[in-house]
């Protein structure tokens, strides 16, 4: 059996619009989770953040990946470790003043 590589089937955008504006990586953003589906969206709720990656799932739902600028561990999320990277929808952030 050859080796699976969950990064070669990775779907990544350019960018995605949210509302009024565009967001692709490196893009600077506040987190404004709406649905509170778990616990991550309330503690991590108010929060700057960097976007990693635009990606879109098999199912053509669109996600940013990000990290958490305050997290000491973010060079992890870098490196696409778990724990440091986190998915929001395009409609669960706001672009933060000064974009990249």
């Amino acid at each position: 059996m050859d080796s699976w590589d969950p990064e070669a089937d990775r779907r990544t955008l350019e960018s995605v619009h949210a509302g009024p504006f565009e967001i692709r990586a490196g893009d600077r953003v506040r987190l404004r989770p709406r649905g509170r589906a778990d616990i991550l969206d309330i503690a991590l709720a108010g929060m700057a953040a960097t976007v990693e990656a635009v990606e879109q799932d098999f199912d053509g739902r669109v996600y940013l990946a990000v990290t958490v600028d305050d997290d000491p561990g973010k060079d992890l999320g870098r490196l696409r470790q778990p724990g440091h990277r986190f998915f929001f929808a395009p409609e669960d952030v706001e672009p933060l003043a000064g974009g990249t």
